[in-house]
């Protein structure tokens, strides 16, 4: 007998439920000190690493290299990043926070920490550190 599609145990379906109730929780906490949610990734990306090229940050964030220029801009406009010419390519630049970038670590980290704790919290501990396990498991090596 041909197995049959349940969306109640759809893999798909469920991460996708779930991913939406996160980003939409994210949303709105970041909302909250009047950050748009759009800026988060590349923000994550240049709190983990600064000097990196849009391009690098497209490939990170999983955006569009187009996407990822209008956004830096919105966090140039915003003080947050600053553009520097890339010593090794006369067509691109480096992204560097700026102080005001780094400082907003400590403001927004935390808001996505408690995101997630609160997504997680259905969860027993071990079944939590199981569920990141077996996520990063499935991830993307590019990531």
């Amino acid at each position: 007998m041909d197995e049959q599609f349940d969306r109640q145990k759809s893999f798909g379906w469920m991460i996708n439920v779930v991913a939406s109730q996160a980003a939409k929780n994210l949303e709105t906490e970041l909302a909250k000190h009047d950050f748009p949610r759009s800026l988060w990734p590349t923000m994550m990306c240049l709190w983990e690493k600064e000097g990196v090229t849009q391009r690098e940050i497209a490939q990170i964030a999983k955006v569009e290299n187009s996407t990822t220029t209008r956004i830096i801009d919105k966090l140039e406009v915003l003080g947050l990043v600053e553009r520097r010419d890339d010593p090794n390519s006369r067509r691109s630049y480096r992204i560097y926070l700026t102080k005001a970038g780094r400082d907003l670590k400590g403001t927004l980290q935390p808001v996505a920490l408690k995101v997630n704790k609160e997504i997680l919290d259905v969860l027993e501990p071990k079944e939590q550190d199981e569920m990141i396990r077996l996520l990063q498991k499935m991830m993307p090596t590019s990531v």
